[in-house]
């Protein structure tokens, strides 16, 4: 019993999929903000890394910074997290824009020293570690609900293709009413929801089991929705 006890003691409560995104205000390196309020009408990649300073949390945020165009293109704002101080992660920006192959950090990172973000988003894993937030991914639509959560080992950097394919994929699931397949890339075909009547099923399943119906959309189809522009892209 003492064991079960212990764990409900130092068991932080995460939010889920499905739930509201916990509302928090905070110091970033851009300024205070009211989390998620202030960038209401937008998707949000809130993400967390364990310290300043490391190796692999140095190619990811560069990473991130290359890929701006687009999230700002998928309507996305990045905001990043580590349990840190202000002071730290503008002196960690600064050493990463004068590298070599450096660039400018312009999305806001949080003050999060006193781990009150990390813990309110189930970011602290004691056994992972006592002093710092694990790698972890929210993304928040526009209506501020939880779409999707990733967790990452401290050893793995993130796939940065990999996240914008998760917000084309959720953005596009609500845009046309469809769902993505294993291994989906945008362009691919994609699956639309099954029959809800026998007669549906004998009209349009002849050659194909019935809970199982592909569609064909277009990576400009689904770009120039999502965006709401006109896009290149075929």
């Amino acid at each position: 019993m003492a064991d079960v006890i212990d764990f409900c003691e130092c068991s932080t409560k995460m939010p889920l999929i499905g739930d509201k995104a916990p509302k928090f205000t905070a110091n970033t390196t851009n300024g205070p903000i009211d989390f998620p309020d202030d960038f209401a009408g937008k998707w949000i990649v809130l993400f967390s890394h364990p310290s300043d300073f490391t190796p692999v949390c140095t190619t990811e945020f560069i990473a991130f910074q290359r890929d701006m165009a687009g999230f700002q293109e998928l309507n996305t704002q990045l905001i990043g997290l580590s349990v840190g101080a202000l002071s730290s992660h503008l002196a960690w920006f600064d050493a990463i824009a004068r590298m070599p192959d450096g660039v400018n950090i312009s999305f806001p990172v949080i003050d999060d020293l006193r781990m009150d973000v990390a813990k309110l988003y189930g970011m602290f894993h004691p056994k992972a570690s006592d002093t710092s937030a694990i790698r972890a991914v929210f993304i928040i639509d526009t209506a501020g609900i939880i779409r999707a959560i990733l967790y990452y080992p401290p050893n793995l950097g993130r796939n940065i293709t990999e996240i914008q394919r998760i917000l084309v994929g959720l953005q596009t699931a609500d845009a046309f009413k469809v769902a993505m397949p294993a291994n989906w890339m945008p362009g691919d075909s994609v699956l639309t929801p099954a029959p809800t009547t026998s007669a549906a099923i004998y009209k349009h399943h002849k050659d194909t089991p019935w809970f199982l119906t592909y569609k064909n959309l277009s990576e400009g189809t689904i770009y120039a929705k999502i965006t709401n522009k006109k896009t290149t892209k075929k």
